[in-house]
């Protein structure tokens, strides 16, 4: 592709918001563009490096025998009701009503539709397993973008759905799904971490999740030298309430602008674990209050599993109109209009001596009993798992990391066949709902990712695999034998594979461009090197150097390219 003709504009400031390396650095190269909050464009060379990577994902899921459709991203809501998935998703579902009144979504998921694709189509077991999979455009309301491709509203995904007639079946496909997932972060050079997780809104058994780790990641994970690794909204918290060494009388007390933790442990001289913290989430209409220590946070995914429904954080202003007393609300004597449930978390079980609000301005609790003052619809571990924190496999204190999530496995089991009636015949004749799991990797996020992995001062260094072109051709010169040395190495080479900067500007500005835009290999041709009868050849993730010969630069150059990562 000659530069000359391609719709390309590089920077040299980054986007005032762009905090992560690979924001900054796509939107300077002119991979991307940005339309609107967590919406980009891609451009050509964008587009390009994207192919490339759902190239890699192809090749691999092909090779375990999984076969490509492609499902709507307009679903009728009706499957999603039945699964129970349209009123238990927040927000980020994205509903509408077409023109005739009749409820849609915007999926930012495929299990429905994939499950009504298969039950139409199979209903004996002989017919089992199937294993389809797509790449297809995404929307999710995301409340918080960020980090340019890394939390988008619209993305690319490459997302599978394995359907099974047995259990034994399904963990043999849930292994070889990992196993394809692990080839393609090793052939585009994404180092990652595999890691216990939640199964958030897809629900089932057990999920886990691929991290690369990054200290831009949003994902906090807790690892330990044993091996045990998950993320910290799925590991358990060890119950550790404070107990004072005898039962108190309940007590209220004064505390005028207490309304943190903090602020109420220096009006009472207490430590953090000896408050018992209050926090407000929503279910629907009903109103959840989850409480936890106060040197704990409440982890919103545990508590979905808890009640079994997804919940949401309430604002200080929701949190009012609820009557909840912010800053001053407990469990103790808590009445509210209309349904709510206390959620307790394990750690405060057996609890005495708290702290806890009074659900008055400006006054709190003291002396609460656990077991005598609060009356909980729930207890379960609802806490969020820590840096510290023992190790449940081994006892030792856990070490925390940061990474972004890049590709996330779930075993489904039967949640959503028994719903969408995805039944089959077994050997011994009777009916069953079929087996499922489901696999996803985020392309447009893996291509931030790559970049994160791969990129220094200069700009982006794609891994071959990933690479628009894998040979950036510069024709570092005006003159006229230059200009004819470069074109007849562009086409003895191949437009395929070489960007061809050809334009007319200087070769500083080129060569800045191509550590910018990141080539694997650099190939120049200026009046020096073709004195000496030259090519000079530069490696964009070393910087290494070599000169080739010009009659044979094409043949040796090839043979590099033939051998680039990623190769089927």
């Amino acid at each position: 592709m000659r530069m000359s003709r391609l719709l390309l504009r590089t920077r040299k400031d980054a986007p005032a918001d762009a905090e992560l390396p690979s924001h900054r650095l796509l939107v300077r190269a002119g991979y991307v563009q940005r339309v609107g909050s967590g919406i980009y464009s891609l451009t050509p060379l964008g587009l390009r490096a994207l192919r490339r990577v759902e190239h890699v994902v192809r090749s691999e899921f092909e090779r375990i025998g999984a076969q490509e459709v492609l499902l709507p991203l307009v679903q009728p809501a009706d499957n999603w009701q039945r699964t129970g998935r349209y009123d238990a998703i927040d927000e980020s579902l994205l509903r509408f009503r077409d023109r005739t009144g009749h409820p849609h979504v915007l999926a930012m998921t495929h299990e429905e539709a994939a499950t009504s694709l298969v039950a139409e189509a199979v209903d004996s077991y002989r017919q089992l397993p199937v294993l389809l999979y797509q790449i297809q455009l995404k929307f999710r309301d995301e409340p918080r973008p960020r980090g340019g491709l890394v939390r988008l509203r619209e993305f690319v995904m490459q997302d599978a759905y394995s359907f099974h007639a047995t259990e034994q079946d399904l963990f043999r496909c849930y292994a070889e799904v990992a196993g394809a997932y692990r080839r393609i972060f090793e052939r585009l050079e994404v180092p990652v971490r595999e890691v216990a997780s939640g199964s958030g809104i897809m629900g089932g058994h057990r999920s886990h999740e691929f991290t690369m780790p990054s200290a831009h990641g949003e994902d906090r994970l807790l690892t330990c030298a044993c091996g045990y690794a998950a993320n910290a909204e799925v590991a358990p918290v060890a119950a550790q309430p404070h107990r004072a060494t005898e039962r108190a009388p309940l007590g209220e007390v004064e505390t005028p602008g207490a309304k943190t933790i903090a602020d109420l442990c220096t009006q009472l001289g207490i430590a953090p674990h000896q408050a018992m913290k209050s926090v407000f989430c929503a279910a629907g209409d009903e109103t959840i209050l989850g409480l936890v220590r106060g040197d704990r946070e409440v982890c919103l995914p545990k508590l979905d599993a808890a009640l079994g429904t997804a919940v949401r954080p309430l604002s200080v202003e929701e949190s009012r109109v609820r009557g909840l007393v912010v800053g001053y609300a407990g469990p103790v004597g808590l009445r509210l209009p209309g349904r709510f449930r206390i959620v307790l978390d394990a750690g405060l079980r057996g609890g005495e001596g708290l702290v806890a609000g009074a659900n008055r301005e400006g006054a709190h609790l003291v002396g609460v009993s656990v077991e005598r003052d609060v009356t909980a619809d729930v207890v379960a571990d609802i806490a969020l798992a820590a840096q510290g924190d023992p190790c449940p496999s081994c006892g030792a204190d856990l070490a925390e990391e940061r990474g972004i999530e890049v590709g996330n496995i779930f075993e489904l089991g039967t949640l959503y066949s028994a719903a969408l009636g995805a039944h089959a015949t077994a050997a011994d004749g009777r009916s069953a709902p079929i087996q499922m799991a489901s696999y996803g990797i985020g392309i447009t996020r893996l291509l931030a990712a790559i970049v994160e992995a791969h990129h220094d001062a200069q700009g982006v260094a794609w891994p071959q695999a990933a690479a628009p072109y894998p040979l950036h051709l510069v024709a570092a010169g005006e003159s006229e034998e230059v200009r004819a040395a470069a074109d007849d190495l562009y086409a003895r080479i191949g437009a395929d594979c070489t960007l061809y900067d050809d334009r007319p500007v200087s070769a500083g500005v080129k060569f800045q461009d191509a550590d910018l835009l990141g080539m694997p290999w650099r190939a120049t041709i200026g009046a020096r090197s073709l004195a000496h009868g030259a090519v000079e050849v530069r490696r964009r993730s070393d910087g290494t150097t070599e000169s080739l010969p010009l009659k044979e630069a094409a043949d040796a150059l090839r043979t590099r390219l033939a051998t680039q990562g990623g190769g089927d």
